[in-house]
């Protein structure tokens, strides 16, 4: 067989998981020859263009790979990326989608790197785990524990309770001029019967950790509920604005209605704040665990306020509302990192393990333990929100940090 083919074929082999040691360092020997900088090219431009799982590799594990790595090549193999990334971006136009995608040369800066990465990086991911870590890798997998879902409470002015994830699609309940109603897709969505509604009542949705929910307000605004987080907002709008309050995170895109100003009320340990916003696409992020209150703007323009102080937010910056109470303006905000809940994903950018980890904590409905130091490492990357609990972490050691799974326990050491 040609080397060519060789290569082709191992590489292939490690996308698909079934690689022996052998063929690993095989790949490992010949990913570091110089000679085959053009083959490697011409074989990363074929990638590029690869938008879907490969036939054969399960979702998961295709977005695994993708994820993997993100080190720095060495001078051959970013020689040999950049000349397959100029030449995909000449000849490849990304083709709109519903779904949300990375952009294909980011998107593909994982493989990138697999398989044009210096010895470094090469190595992590291809290095046999010692036999101490492989046997806490199969204790963990016995107490495994899958991704968190649409899982909420709705709470009704009364205080009787329905539990959202249980109750069958169609008609929950009836509040004055008000039908609540579960529809096909799962929301949560409140239609007002009458052009002038009675008099509104408060109702409450809340998520647990490991749960997430999406509402229709009584004016067709929609919210995205994150989990361990609440949302409570009356019935019906009605008077001069439209008030809700929550804690947690909520994504919303708010219905224009220039007569009725839309406000959102956060309280947590770093602060309250109001947000005011007319029709526009953001996010708030007020945990308790957190050290700030943040509000990222994607559309339009909101007013933050707090204790006499006032912040403007234009699309692409965020407000961070500190124990000082002053709020700080980040003129150029991570817009993927913001919503990537949202979307289904885990985002990290020079993000510390703690942060990592109060992420892992909500979504999976684990308690965090760290054992001995506190690691440094910092985490760059996505994985899919969809991946069970220790998907995750085999991707997160790659970063020499390692987990123990215990139940609901997940204890971590450098």
């Amino acid at each position: 067989m040609l080397q060519q083919e060789r290569l082709y074929y191992l590489f292939d082999k490690y996308i698909a998981d079934t690689a022996s040691a052998d063929e690993l360092n095989e790949l490992k020997t010949l990913l570091n020859d110089q000679s085959y900088e053009v083959i490697a090219r011409d074989r990363l431009v074929n990638l590029l263009r690869q938008t879907e799982p490969l036939p054969g590799h399960s979702e998961s594990r295709w977005q695994a790979i993708l994820h993997e790595i993100r080190a720095e090549a060495g001078t051959t193999a970013e020689t040999a990326f950049r000349a397959a990334r100029e030449e995909h971006t000449a000849t490849t136009e990304i083709v709109p989608s519903k779904r949300k995608r990375i952009p294909l040369t980011r998107r593909w800066w994982a493989v990138a790197a697999v398989f044009l990465g210096g010895v470094t990086a090469l190595w992590l991911l291809l290095r046999p785990a010692p036999a101490k870590q492989v046997v806490a890798d199969r204790q963990s997998l016995q107490h495994d524990r899958a991704p968190g879902g649409n899982v909420a409470k709705l709470t009704l002015s009364d205080g009787s309770t329905i539990t959202l994830d249980s109750a069958q699609n169609g008609t929950l309940t009836q509040q004055g001029n008000t039908r609540i109603t579960k529809l096909d897709d799962g929301r949560l969505a409140y239609k007002t019967l009458d052009e002038k509604p009675g008099a509104a009542v408060l109702n409450t949705l809340s998520t647990p950790r490991g749960g997430q929910y999406r509402l229709v307000l009584p004016d067709g605004s929609e919210v995205w509920l994150n989990a361990s987080s609440s949302i409570t907002y009356p019935t019906a709008f009605t008077g001069g604005e439209r008030k809700v309050s929550i804690s947690g995170e909520a994504y919303f895109e708010i219905r224009a209605n220039a007569f009725m100003p839309f406000r959102v009320f956060a309280r947590a340990p770093a602060g309250e704040q109001t947000v005011e916003v007319l029709g526009t696409h953001f996010d708030v992020k007020a945990y308790d665990d957190e050290t700030s209150v943040t509000t990222t703007l994607l559309e339009g323009s909101v007013r933050l306020s707090s204790k006499g102080a006032a912040t403007l937010l234009q699309p692409g910056q965020q407000g961070q509302l500190h124990t000082d109470g002053l709020i700080h303006l980040e003129p150029h905000a991570d817009m993927e990192a913001a919503i990537a809940w949202k979307n289904g994903l885990f985002h990290f950018e020079q993000a510390d393990i703690r942060d990592v980890m109060r992420q892992i904590a909500r979504w999976y409905d684990v308690e965090i333990v760290f054992e001995g130091k506190v690691p440094e490492e910092r985490f760059d990357g996505e994985i899919p929100r969809s991946s069970n609990l220790t998907e995750v972490f085999k991707i997160l050691q790659l970063s020499n940090v390692h987990f123990k799974v215990e139940d609901r326990k997940v204890t971590v050491t450098p």
